[in-house]
């Protein structure tokens, strides 16, 4: 079990570089960063580390004065929630535009707050920045730290304001070592214990960010009735019933034809990559709607990158004439996915609860069947009894002989036979032996890679 890391949350108005600042910190490029104010509509997290100071970040939302209802006010109300579980909050605004109304109204409003705030002057490189920096003193938050996030200048001011607010947090949270255990029960249970990488995909306004804030049971992500409120991915931790779990929620992915859009296009680009780093994906479809041809469109992006697929038919709960519903996005997935069969399609609702455990069980299957190896021996017992049941052709009567097969990786399952003029080898006999390891070896609904290679096996007496 690791330490408790401390919290810092990063607050201000839209556009002064929170996410800039978040990037900078975590060491890659997590958030979305443009010069449209508000990009930011979650709050996200990350393991930020500052020379020796390792600690969790969280980007928010720009903070503005809206109606609880609207967009602006459920955005303003994460932010609120980040800093409830914060332990840190820098206050971060423009040194180059000067303190504004809404950075005051902001000041008043965190010194109303029982922890610990530090004045950041982001944008503070060059001369630009200096009537902004002293006008902040007029916040009362102490000196502000002039720093500039796109630089990566004045970190080190901020290491050393951060250093003694978060080392008693650490020291306080750290745990007692304990002596490794390298038993096979231990090293499963490691295994067991990895957190499973869960990304949500779909169109817009699918319902995904309501999924999600029924499996956490809170109101984590902004949610409404307008399509495209999430912008970037955004990765929670998560525990079901003793299980880590990161979820991965995502942008809705539209047709290329209308992503027209700047930032809409970056949303699109963030969003495969949450596909690259996710174990399974969880296509999710809006049951009023049905199957489009965007969804299978969706579905084959994750399958081409060798993801786990699950696909789920969300607010059921709303759905007509679900029966006929189910059995035509059944038969259309099978038909429109024809290189991987057996695709869990489940039904759920992200409003009601619906379904969402079968969900979440289903998930683990997937991982452990994405994650499975076979033994050689039983991988050539198999291979040997496919060969006999149905031999490789014989174009223009030379006969195609296979040696061996040998799985070389899982995460995706990835196969390999040796033999001799595999290049003439059908693609009807590879799909042959892919449906076979699929239904035979406990990869079903699991995308297979089985390549041919050329040579005699090393270990064959008849070299």
């Amino acid at each position: 079990m690791s330490p408790i890391k401390p919290t810092v949350v990063i607050v201000g108005r839209p556009n002064v570089g929170k996410s800039t600042l978040f990037n900078r910190l975590v060491g890659r490029k997590l958030a979305l960063v443009d010069d449209t104010p508000g990009v930011t509509r979650d709050r996200r997290e990350g393991a930020a580390q500052l020379f020796d100071l390792d600690f969790t970040i969280v980007d928010t939302a720009g903070f503005e004065d809206a109606d609880a209802a609207s967009l602006a006010g459920r955005m303003r109300a994460q932010t609120d929630a980040a800093l409830g579980e914060a332990d840190v909050a820098l206050l971060v605004f423009d040194a180059r535009a000067g303190v504004t109304p809404l950075d005051r109204h902001f000041a008043q409003w965190l010194r109303s707050h029982d922890m610990k705030v530090l004045l950041v002057a982001n944008k503070a490189e060059g001369r630009a920045g200096e009537g902004g920096v002293a006008e902040s003193y007029e916040l009362g938050l102490g000196a502000p730290i002039q720093i500039s996030a796109e630089h990566g200048e004045g970190l080190a001011d901020l290491y050393e304001a951060l250093m003694p607010v978060l080392d008693p947090i650490v020291a306080a949270n750290a745990l007692p070592e304990e002596e490794p255990d390298e038993s096979p029960e231990a090293e499963e249970a490691r295994r067991y214990a990895e957190p499973l990488k869960f990304a949500i995909v779909g169109r817009p306004n699918a319902g995904k960010s309501t999924l999600i804030n029924r499996l956490l049971g809170q109101d984590r992500l902004v949610v409404g009735p307008e399509a495209g409120i999430t912008r970037d991915s955004i990765a929670i931790p998560w525990e079901y019933n003793g299980r880590a779990v990161r979820l991965i929620d995502t942008a809705g992915l539209r047709k290329r034809a209308r992503v027209i859009d700047k930032l809409e296009k970056m949303s699109v680009a963030d969003t495969k990559h949450a596909v690259d780093f996710a174990e399974v994906v969880v296509l999710l479809l809006d049951a009023t709607l049905g199957l489009e041809a965007q969804d299978l469109r969706i579905a084959d992006l994750v399958l081409s990158e060798g993801r786990g697929l699950i696909v789920a038919l969300n607010k059921w709960d709303v759905a007509a004439d679900q029966s006929s519903l189910f059995q035509g996005v059944r038969k259309a997935l099978d038909e429109g996915l024809a290189q991987i069969k057996g695709v869990p399609l489940l039904t759920v609702s992200g409003q009601t609860g619906k379904g969402l455990d079968t969900l979440m069980k289903v998930a683990f299957e997937a991982r452990d069947a994405w994650s499975r190896r076979v033994s050689t021996s039983a991988l050539n017992r198999w291979f040997e009894a496919a060969l006999d049941r149905n031999p490789p052709p014989a174009p223009h009567g030379r006969r195609i002989k296979l040696r061996y097969a040998t799985q070389v990786t899982s995460r995706p399952p990835t196969f390999v036979v040796f033999g001799n003029r595999t290049d003439e080898l059908p693609e009807s006999y590879r799909r042959y032996l892919v449906n076979g390891l699929r239904d035979e070896l406990g990869f079903e609904g699991v995308p297979i890679r089985l390549t041919f290679r050329g040579g005699k096996n090393p270990f064959d007496g008849d070299r």
